[in-house]
């Protein structure tokens, strides 16, 4: 299992994407369930006021840096062998990955056409994946028959995988109240990576991610939206690192 490292009360796993893979690989043959997630600046400082979020990201299977500036944490903590492994990237690692018997996947969340997109590419660049189903929920609160339905549905799929692309935290709130339902299929809450895969969103140029600024494309994209967040967070992690590293010895 993996090394776990702190950064602002949220616990990491530090791995490699090959053994992230190989971790999720065998979780899914112990047939034990649980849910990952791809945890980044703006989920680890909204923790901060959300007890509840921060329950669910420490109680997760697997929690790994999605955002830079969670890898480079473990870096200065000395742990030599991470790397960061945002959800976008490891959708596909996980989807050409050659198993005995292949994953079936399911994915659950965006809108419709997000989704149709998303199934119609990955039958063009992994036609051998399995997938065994696919929702677009509602974009309102679902009633107690709906969500039964729905777990009924995905259940029923037999999927080893199910994808979950909410947005945070909602996404993780989801994973945490279903996982047990779910079982034995381990749930990923993914993000953005439908769009993306989908090709509905552009993202961030690769020496924009490589440098830590994935955040400042999707900003420059979204300016209105998102300012306001992106100044919040980004300065608020700083402020709580700092009171970390003066006052956690």
């Amino acid at each position: 299992m993996s090394k776990n490292y702190d950064v602002i009360g949220c616990d990491i796993a530090a791995l490699t994407m090959q053994e992230m893979v190989d971790t999720v690989l065998t979780r899914v043959q112990s047939k034990q369930g649980g849910y990952v997630c791809f945890t980044n600046v703006h989920v680890s400082v909204m923790t901060h006021d959300d007890a509840e979020l921060k329950q669910i990201i420490n109680s997760s299977f697997l929690s790994v840096p999605d955002g830079k500036p969670l890898y480079w944490v473990g870096k200065l903590k000395g742990l030599s062998n991470i790397e960061q492994i945002p959800g976008p990237d490891f959708f596909p690692r996980l989807l050409q990955t050659e198993t005995p018997i292949p994953l079936r996947h399911y994915f659950y969340g965006g809108k419709q056409e997000v989704l149709d997109k998303l199934i119609s590419n990955i039958k063009v660049n992994y036609p051998n994946v399995d997938i065994v189903g696919a929702y677009s929920p509602p974009f309102r609160e679902l009633t107690e028959t709906e969500i039964e339905a729905e777990l009924m549905n995905i259940r029923a799929s037999n999927a080893d995988v199910v994808w979950v692309g909410l947005g945070a935290p909602k996404q993780e709130k989801w994973m945490a109240k279903h996982s047990e339902a779910l079982k034995p299929a381990v749930l990923f809450g993914v993000g953005a990576a439908f769009d993306f895969h989908a090709g509905t969103v552009q993202r961030a140029p690769r020496w924009a991610q490589k440098l830590g600024l994935e955040w400042l494309h999707r900003l420059l994209s979204e300016p209105r939206r998102l300012w306001k967040r992106y100044f919040y967070t980004n300065t608020m992690f700083v402020v709580y690192l700092i009171r970390d590293m003066l006052f956690s010895h």
